[in-house]
């Protein structure tokens, strides 16, 4: 069997797909059914989810979930939630509900500064590089104006531009370092076409200038991009209540929980091992929330941990503490998210889930994705403080071994029967499904 294929992307989508099937299935005619099974029977809609991305084949389904009652700022909310995990979308509801008796959560955005850079090299005099770039900043700005004309009457476009000498990290690095505002879009296509353009400028502009006159004084363009670090693009979810107001069924003792979760979040704080997982759950509740709207869970992913790491030890997004008798649970994550643009006017579910949410802006979606991801992180620390993670996390897990296992209506009764007074594993599932069919 030979798996290399010259001109795959010029074949058709049948030619591509019977390709596949035939190169890599046993049962081509089975493997061409499953592909074709998951089309859209609308063709236009098929057609559009085909031109998202190049080589497609097919769709390839996540569930959509709501976890409702989420009260921000004042204003109930009931959220969207693209993820395959099970338990993920019950705990942020279950977290939703149990704040929006005490208040509720309240998120601010603290800024909402991107940054893209152009990265060069030049290897002749640093103080000449900078007193070019003062000559010629006005004109570097000015040429982008064809690009930021829109974006400006919207209240964005670049809010500042840098020359950074970065010598001392690599030898003739330089670039420039631009901020800008993007108002309700994510930016990235803007942002990059205005980074090519003052790359070229700025080739142009060195190319007249009377003061370089020898190939040291050469600036080489290396490459222009945005950045998905975003630090000064910051939003800050938090709830608090009185500690005793924490009681509830599961709480009998509202001030040793309070303790034994700040412990936790602590824990998180000082050793990596657990603060990777630690912050895997919170972007269980926020990358959800950016696949339903659309957004690029890929940047968000990115930045957040590199936001993580910024005091040089990677180390827990949240935090906790009790003060004066008042329970306070926080985090800031730095989120560039977008709501035109994009996916959002074109995927008919990420246009739905706008609406279900209200059609907020950029800022106010920010404070909603840091608000469930914080959610999310509470229903996981109650859990592993009082239950333990697993009780309701097998609890939805049993759906996926008893399809995984094709099992009947009457099978399923008797099997959630058995496991309402028996611990939930795998195994166990397996070990009685294998009983009740001998």
């Amino acid at each position: 069997m030979n798996n290399a294929i010259a001109g795959f992307s010029k074949l058709t989508k049948e030619e591509k797909i019977n390709w596949i099937a035939t190169e890599y299935f046993a049962n081509p005619d089975e493997a061409v059914a499953t592909i074709k099974q998951y089309w859209s029977s609308d063709a236009k809609l098929q057609q559009l989810h085909d031109e998202f991305i190049e080589n497609t084949i097919s769709n390839f389904y996540l569930p959509m979930g709501i976890a409702p009652n989420f009260l921000i700022n004042g204003k109930y909310y009931s959220v969207p939630m693209v993820i395959e995990e099970s338990s993920v979308v019950a705990a942020a509801a279950k977290s939703a509900k149990f704040w929006s008796t005490r208040g509720g959560f309240k998120a601010t955005v603290l800024n909402t500064e991107k940054i893209g850079q152009v990265h060069f090299l030049f290897k002749g005099n640093h103080d000449l590089l900078e007193e070019f770039f003062k000559a010629v900043k006005s004109n570097l700005i000015a040429s982008t104006e064809s690009i930021t004309a829109n974006m400006q009457k919207r209240g964005g476009g670049i809010t500042s531009l840098e020359l950074r000498n970065k010598t001392n990290e690599l030898e003739h690095y330089f670039q420039l370092h631009a901020t800008f505002e993007t108002k309700d879009s994510m930016g990235a296509n803007f942002i990059n076409s205005c980074l090519e353009q003052l790359a070229k400028t700025l080739k142009e502009q060195a190319q007249d200038y009377a003061d370089f006159n020898d190939v040291e004084n050469d600036i080489t363009v290396v490459m222009s991009i945005l950045s998905n670090y975003v630090p000064n693009c910051i939003v800050r979810a938090e709830v608090s209540c009185k500690v005793e107001e924490l009681a509830e069924k599961k709480i009998e003792n509202p001030q040793e929980f309070a303790e034994k979760l700040i412990q936790a979040v602590r824990i998180a704080e000082v050793e990596p091992y657990r603060a990777v997982t630690h912050n895997k759950g919170i972007m269980n509740g926020v990358d959800s929330v950016v696949l339903a709207t659309g957004n690029d869970f890929r940047a968000v992913e990115a930045g957040v941990h590199a936001y993580a790491s910024r005091i040089g030890q990677y180390s827990s997004l949240s935090h906790a503490k009790i003060e004066n008798g008042i329970f306070t649970f926080w985090m800031e994550i730095p989120l560039a998210l977008g709501t035109v643009g994009g996916l959002t006017s074109l995927h008919p579910l990420v246009k739905m889930a706008l609406e279900i949410l209200g059609k907020p802006s950029a800022s106010e979606l920010m404070q909603i994705v840091a608000v469930v991801g914080l959610a999310q992180n509470f229903a996981a620390l109650r859990s592993l403080t009082t239950t333990g993670i697993q009780e309701g996390h097998m609890k939805m897990h049993i759906n996926n071994i008893l399809n995984q296992f094709q099992t009947t209506p009457e099978e399923r009764k008797m099997i959630k029967t058995h496991f309402d007074n028996n611990t939930i594993s795998h195994s166990a599932v397996v070990s009685f499904i294998e009983n009740l069919r001998k």
